[in-house]
């Protein structure tokens, strides 16, 4: 997840998202109410999209899948030590949650010529310390799917203690829920 500071984000990606997720075809009623209360925090906060935004805001991320291999790539995060999809904070010069989402899975992949789905393929919210220590936010996460080109390889970021493929139907420990429901749907999607 990426730990560059940034500005608000621009005008222009909290009207993309909030067209985004207004647009979107929940794939379940749990999902259909996350997608409402997205779209209730974006109306309720000019600066959803920004971190600085303790009650929450908006990140977008990534899960690198390559189909032709039947693998998945995941990171293990330094902050929660669990195996997750790449992603994180939006940027200010991020002009579509799309574009976020795909610039953490380069940043965080090292894996150049990915290909995003156009849609999200899942919605989660968490809470997770960020800012300080004793910090707590929500993140509204929207949560995409990069396709990798064959024999993609991948080279491990500052952002990650460990960067590695695993096969999608045997993915490794810890991780959580989460992770596991964004695979499997983007296994679907991509197969």
């Amino acid at each position: 997840m990426s730990s560059h500071d940034s500005a608000l984000p621009s005008t222009t990606l909290h009207a993309d998202a909030a067209r985004v997720l207004a647009a979107w075809a929940a794939p379940d009623p749990g999902q259909g109410a996350l997608r409402d209360a997205y779209l209730e925090h974006l109306a309720t906060y000019a600066d959803a999209m920004s971190r600085t935004r303790q009650e929450g805001h908006l990140t977008a991320s990534a899960v690198v899948v390559d189909p032709a291999e039947g693998r998945v790539l995941l990171t293990l995060h330094p902050k929660v030590g669990l195996w997750l999809q790449t992603g994180g904070h939006c940027e200010d010069g991020d002009g579509a949650l799309a574009e976020a989402a795909l610039r953490e899975a380069v940043e965080e992949s090292g894996i150049a010529g990915l290909r995003l789905l156009p849609e999200p393929v899942r919605l989660d919210r968490h809470d997770v310390r960020c800012g300080g220590p004793d910090q707590w936010s929500v993140h509204f996460d929207v949560q995409y799917a990069a396709i990798a080109p064959p024999g993609s390889v991948a080279a491990i970021s500052d952002e990650s203690l460990d960067l590695r493929w695993f096969p999608i139907d045997a993915l490794p420990d810890p991780t959580d829920d989460s992770v596991r429901r964004l695979v499997a749907d983007a296994a679907k999607l991509t197969g």
